[in-house]
């Protein structure tokens, strides 16, 4: 497989980090709008967004510091590619009905 071209392997990072802050934010926003109202409700919305941004915290991680890190596959151009995509993906260990192999 290829790698991502320079230019998208630093903006992709950004722009994760850059929602990760949004979402923490806006977490806090929510929260001190729920202390401040005495609301029970906000605070458990702005839970959820900060746990939201701990998960994509967490996929950006483990995503751009695997061993595989960020790649691309090229899609095959025609009818023809597409149906040899189609019916590759699947793998071995599947067995159709309509195969006759049961």
């Amino acid at each position: 497989m290829a790698t991502l071209p320079p230019f998208l392997s630093t903006l992709i990072p950004f722009l994760l980090v850059s929602a990760v802050i949004a979402l923490v934010a806006w977490a806090l926003q929510l929260m001190q709008a729920a202390n401040d109202r005495r609301e029970f409700s906000l605070m458990l919305a702005g839970c959820m967004v900060c746990s939201a941004a701990v998960g994509l915290a967490t996929v950006m991680v483990i995503t751009l510091t695997g061993p595989q890190r960020l790649a691309f596959t090229p899609l095959p151009i025609g009818d023809e590619a597409a149906f040899n995509l189609q019916r590759d993906s699947l793998p071995d260990s599947f067995v159709l009905p309509w195969d006759g192999q049961l």
